[in-house]
């Protein structure tokens, strides 16, 4: 077996490498750039070694600097993980060159399944179903339109060496065509240094289905059953499930087996995941194959108790694969929520900054219920610009759908991320949707269901009292604890009033009596609810503690709690709201006081993310149309077009190309369109 593995990458799929080379008795080294120095994944090896600059231009996408890291320390096996030169042949070969073993599939099968051009070509002459298209290099703009028409629209536009939603844009136009190609080009160039691209059919109301497989160097192979991938936003996964509620057995049987017979077609070996798309009539189309490991591979280590790692460094060592197809079963379900960084209320701009506190849930299984938590950060770790902006992959596992869909439901209510923007409340409010628990889900599923954006739940009038009387409980605690401090025993001061206000807003007010019990921890309450029910509330919360464990008329709750001024702000599943608690007449006095009006910025292009200026598209003087771009900003390998929001006159440009902007930068200024009447 190996003995010194190197993992050419970051973050927690470098951590994940690292746990199950350690639980194989293999060393491990990782590599690190300037932004990296004090990550999890360094801290976690047994050697680490210094490659470059925080871009992963000039640090994690260059082969000479990983291959000399492993003649430094004597890796004699280098991991690739995910992204990077995970699917780069030349990479393959030059480790090969140095005698250096790749884990992961041999060159061919990279080459022709790992470029999504050459990937199409091999599955039609390997006779796989595929989806219309062209195939070929596409030159420019002008041809990307023609292709498009020849096509038929919609149509998708594909980075050719892409992955992770990079370098991918829906076309249903020529305008967007045009436009959406150079886009994707761009961007493809940014991320993976390929700017070639393709064009295929786009499918309206598809599934995103994928199998796993596995196969060894003696052309063995099985596949592990499939992940449903459909809940993406920009064509970026969100959540995972394995297996999918859609397939039947026969439909998963053909699947995989069509996915296996091309993995043998290549002559591939290792982990690769092979993905569809799936149709209402169980249709399925070949999309690409991926040569490495998913991000979401944890979602069928679940189902199958199989370590898709542990069989990658087998694999790639030489050991025959011991799984047989009829090995592999499915047990339970499992669900995967990708944790990024990112604000959800900001239509889920990148948010960059240092990790202040991080607490995910306690992983193991209980009851029969799982989480587990694929991450490379700990409290203290900053979010760069320079990379993807996935903090955590949180999976929870259980015997039925119905089971995970709920303890993934209270581990993300339970999950504490203070520093950053995060979309935690996004995931919890996908978790309790009634169209993703029945199932009924396609690709375009957040993208028609939240048409306008992330704005939180709408509160229903249970989780409403619900949280009246999680803020009741609490304000009540600081109250107890007071009066105590201030008199030293109980007297007529101590002691609670009856009659409170729990405001929501102005308009949103809830009247709420305390009629006895504990008013201290542990808080065992019972409250009068507007509709005159007398209720009970218990839990351990202390002031300070961020999650607010316990139940409200015998149903259990997790509430997440951040003291406000003079307030609390209480996130529940996807609900976020600030909550006052007052005495009536504190109340009223309170619904007089004036609204702060925020300042005007209408006239104010201000960067919504941080980011890079990659180009700007306009210059003072000129007027611009509502819908025109603007500029382009760069933020976490990904490109942003600002465009404007109605007819403008740009009077002025306060930022350059090539110039690193904080949020609410001001890029530029503009004058109201002047009409002049005759």
């Amino acid at each position: 077996m190996f003995t010194k593995i190197l993992i050419a990458n970051r973050g927690e799929i470098a951590c994940r490498v690292i746990k199950t080379a350690q639980k194989m008795g293999i060393k491990t080294v990782a590599v690190y750039s300037d932004a990296d120095a004090n990550a999890l994944h360094v801290e976690m090896a047994d050697e680490a070694v210094h490659i470059g600059p925080s871009a992963a231009a000039d640090s994690y996408l260059l082969a000479d600097k990983i291959i000399q890291a492993c003649k430094e320390t004597g890796a004699d096996a280098v991991h690739p993980g995910y992204g990077f030169l995970s699917e780069n042949s030349a990479f393959c070969e030059a480790l090969s060159a140095e005698g250096i073993a790749f884990i992961g599939p041999p060159t061919k099968a990279i080459q022709a399944m790992g470029d999504k051009i050459e990937s199409k070509k091999f599955a039609l002459d390997a006779r796989v179903s595929t989806v219309p298209g062209h195939m070929g290099v596409i030159a420019d703009e002008k041809e990307a339109v023609k292709i498009s028409n020849e096509i038929g629209y919609p149509v998708m536009i594909k980075a050719s060496a892409g992955g992770g939603g990079k370098g991918m844009r829906i076309a249903w136009n020529d305008t967007e065509a045009r436009d959406g190609f150079g886009q994707a080009k761009s961007e493809a160039k940014s991320s993976f240094g390929d700017d070639r691209c393709f064009i295929e059919k786009f499918v309206v109301g598809p599934r995103h289905i994928e199998i796993q497989v596995l196969a060894d160097k003696s052309g063995h192979a099985v596949y592990l059953n499939e992940r449903e991938c459909s809940l993406q936003r920009r064509n970026q996964k969100v959540i995972e499930e394995a297996p999918s509620s859609f397939l039947d057995p026969a439909t998963r049987k053909a699947m995989g087996e069509q996915a296996v017979a091309l993995a043998n077609a290549v002559g591939y070996f290792s982990a690769g995941t092979v993905e569809f798309i799936v149709d209402n009539d169980k249709n399925f189309f070949f999309l690409e194959m991926n040569t490495r490991l998913q991000v979401e591979h944890p979602v069928t280590e679940l189902i199958t108790g199989i370590d898709l790692v542990e069989q990658m460094i087998r694999i790639a060592y030489g050991e025959d694969l011991r799984i047989k197809q009829d090995d592999v079963g499915i047990n339970g379900w499992a669900i995967e929520s990708r944790i990024y960084a990112e604000d959800p209320f900001r239509n889920f701009l990148p948010s960059i900054g240092r990790l202040v506190d991080y607490q995910p849930p306690a992983e193991g299984t209980i009851d029969g219920l799982t989480i587990r938590n694929d991450t490379g950060v700990v409290p203290g770790s900053e979010i760069s610009m320079f990379y993807d902006p996935m903090v955590a992959k949180l999976c929870t596992h259980g015997p039925t759908r119905e089971a995970a869909i709920a303890h993934m439901s209270k581990a993300l209510d339970a999950f504490i991320i203070d520093g950053i923007e995060h979309n935690l409340a996004f995931l919890t409010s996908l978790m309790v949707h009634p169209k993703w628990k029945a199932g009924d889900i396609t690709t375009a599923f957040i993208a028609d269901e939240y048409p306008d954006g992330f704005q939180g739940n709408q509160l229903d009038q249970q989780t409403e009292w619900a949280l009246a009387c999680v803020a009741m409980s609490m304000e009540l605690v600081k109250q107890d604890r007071r009066g105590h401090l201030k008199s030293g025993r109980e007297t007529d001061d101590a002691k609670m009033h009856q009659h409170w206000v729990a405001a929501f807003s102005k308009e949103n007010r809830i009247e709420l009596e305390f009629c006895g019990g504990m008013p201290s921890t542990p808080i065992e309450m019972e409250m009068r609810l507007p509709d005159r029910r007398i209720i009970s509330v218990k839990s351990n919360w202390v002031p300070g503690q961020k999650l607010w464990r316990g139940s409200v008329d015998g149903r259990e709750i997790i509430v997440q709690v951040r003291p406000g001024l003079n307030s609390y702000r209480l996130v529940h599943a996807g609900v976020q709201e600030e909550v006052k608690v007052m005495r009536p007449h504190v109340a009223k006095l309170e619904k007089m006081l004036p609204v702060r009006v925020p300042p005007d910025t209408s006239n104010l292009l201000l960067c919504p993310m941080p980011g890079l200026v990659v180009s700007i598209a306009v210059k003072e003087g000129q007027t611009v149309q509502a819908g025109e771009a603007l500029v382009t900003v760069e933020a976490m390998k990904m490109e942003n077009v600002l465009r404007a929001d109605r007819d403008l006159v740009v009077s002025k440009i306060q930022a350059a190309p090539g110039e690193s902007l904080a949020v609410d930068a001001v890029i530029m200024e503009f004058e109201d369109v002047s009409v002049e009447y005759l």
